[in-house]
């Protein structure tokens, strides 16, 4: 189990959660951030400091962002686990299922 990032994110990138994190393992796309589900250790600090309130335990994201958790895998299919965000720093891409969404956020 790991938690996710969704909807609320997109286009906000807001990275408060990226600081809170102790295992740096919340990495920036293009349009949003995303967990990786291997180097999450499940601590929940990124939860409280959002400020969109994007970010949910796997079992509790709300039905209508269901999608975001296969977004969330699929980001890291083909990246592997690099051990560390800021190693890898802002990675120029998003899954398919976000970069087809429309315009959000404040941006």
């Amino acid at each position: 189990m790991t938690y996710i990032i969704a909807e609320p994110c997109v286009d906000v990138l807001d990275k408060a959660c990226i600081e809170e994190c102790p295992v740096d393992c919340i990495y920036e796309g293009n349009r949003m951030l995303y967990i990786h589900p291997d180097e999450c250790v499940d601590c929940g600090a990124c939860e409280p400091v959002c400020p969109v309130e994007a970010i949910f335990y796997e079992d509790d994201v709300p039905e209508q962002w269901k999608d975001y958790t296969n977004a969330n895998y699929e980001f890291f299919e083909d990246l592997g686990s690099p051990g560390g965000a800021a190693k890898k720093g802002k990675i120029d891409k998003d899954t398919p299922f976000i970069t087809a969404l429309p315009p959000m956020g404040d941006h």
